[in-house]
Order: C-alpha cells, then sequence, then structure tokens
C-alpha cells in the first residue's frame, strides 16, 4: 500500500460519499434495515447514521481497506446497536449460513474484485426471506455515458480505489443469485459519468 492509497484515499472517498446527494440516497435505503445486519464495504461508517436501533439488533461491518475504520468506530458509539467492524471482505468473516436477516450495500459493490462470488457469499450467509438493501452508481442507460464510463473506468480505478464506473448493478446482483424486488434508477447531482445510481431491495433467488 503506497501514502497515497493509506492516507489521502480514504479521506478522498470520506469526503465524496459524504456529500448530501449521496448521503440523502443512503437515508433513503438504510434505515429499512432489520434485525441482525451485514453491512458489505463499511468504509468509513458514513451509514451508521441511518441505523433505526429500535429495529436493529447488530451490525457486522466488513471492508478490506483497514485504514479507513477507526473513523467507522467512533462514528459506531453514536449509534446505540452493537457494531462490530472487521477489516475482511464479505468472504473473510467466515459468517454462519443463513445468519442475517438484511444486508446492507452502498457504493460498495462498484469496487469489488469478483462482485459475483461476493454477491453469493451474500445469498449464502442471508437468512431465508431476508433482504440485500443496495445503493450503487454504475451503467447509465444513455449511450454518450456509457461510452464515457467505459473510456474512464481504467483511469479510475487507480485513482478511486479500484472503482469502476460502468458496472450494470442489477445484472450482477442477479447473476449473484437474488431477484430485485424493488428498484429505483436515477442521476444524482455531479459528473454524469460518476453519478447513475439504483437503490433498491432484493431477495434469495428461490
Amino acid at each position: 500500500m503506497n501514502l497515497y492509497q493509506q492516507y489521502v484515499l480514504p479521506k478522498t472517498i470520506d469526503i465524496a460519499c459524504g456529500n448530501g446527494s449521496v448521503m440523502k440516497a443512503r437515508s433513503t435505503i438504510v434505515p429499512q434495515a432489520l434485525g441482525n445486519v451485514l453491512e458489505i464495504g463499511i468504509g468509513s461508517g458514513l451509514n451508521l447514521q441511518f441505523y433505526d436501533a429500535k429495529k436493529v439488533s447488530s451490525i457486522i461491518g466488513v471492508d478490506p481497506a483497514a485504514q479507513m475504520q477507526s473513523l467507522a468506530r467512533k462514528r459506531a458509539a453514536d449509534t446505540g446497536i452493537p457494531v462490530e467492524v472487521i477489516a475482511v471482505d464479505v468472504e473473510g468473516i467466515h459468517a454462519d449460513t443463513n445468519q442475517f436477516d438484511t444486508i446492507v450495500m452502498t457504493f460498495t459493490l462498484c469496487s469489488i474484485d469478483d462482485p459475483v462470488a461476493a454477491l453469493r457469499e451474500m445469498v449464502r450467509v442471508l437468512k431465508p426471506n431476508g433482504r440485500l438493501l443496495f445503493c450503487e452508481h454504475g451503467l447509465a442507460p444513455d449511450s454518450s455515458v456509457e461510452r464515457w464510463q467505459h473510456r474512464l473506468t481504467p483511469f479510475w480505478k487507480p485513482i478511486a480505489g479500484g472503482c469502476h464506473l460502468d458496472r450494470d448493478i442489477p445484472a450482477l446482483i442477479k447473476k449473484g443469485g437474488f431477484v430485485v424486488d424493488e428498484l429505483s434508477e436515477a442521476y444524482l447531482p455531479g459528473p454524469r459519468p460518476m453519478s447513475y445510481v439504483y437503490s433498491g431491495v432484493a431477495q434469495q433467488l428461490t
């Protein structure tokens, strides 16, 4: 890990992913979480303020970027919910099958090396009738924007923590073993190649 990745990138991501429109998008999906929650890509803990302590019994947050998690632990202290932050990816927690009532994933799938494998692991650890709550930026429907997403991604990934601008989020979620029950799509304010967001709810394919 170089100095940029260790010191600059975490602060940049926290600022970029914590701006007003992104936080508003988070605020529409995270409060739906119930029971025992697994958050994928907890990062610096930007979602923690949106969990409802009356509905959530515990949160396990995983993220391989250990350098971002000191802030997540500080934010966890204000939730009123037991929160455990682990510096691994989803496959590294070795969770029991059918362990979680809800999985929350926001602005994370873009940077997972093997998103389908990660989603299949989420299917395994999610209880029957459990829900995946997601809010992710990805492939835009406009061909001109899509072309720019494909062009920019190879240059964007090294400076943005491995982020892909051009992933088809609903298609990946379905390929990973989920059925998308609810889906909304929109551009957030900002550069269009970086700001097309899919938000929704999915359940395991049966």
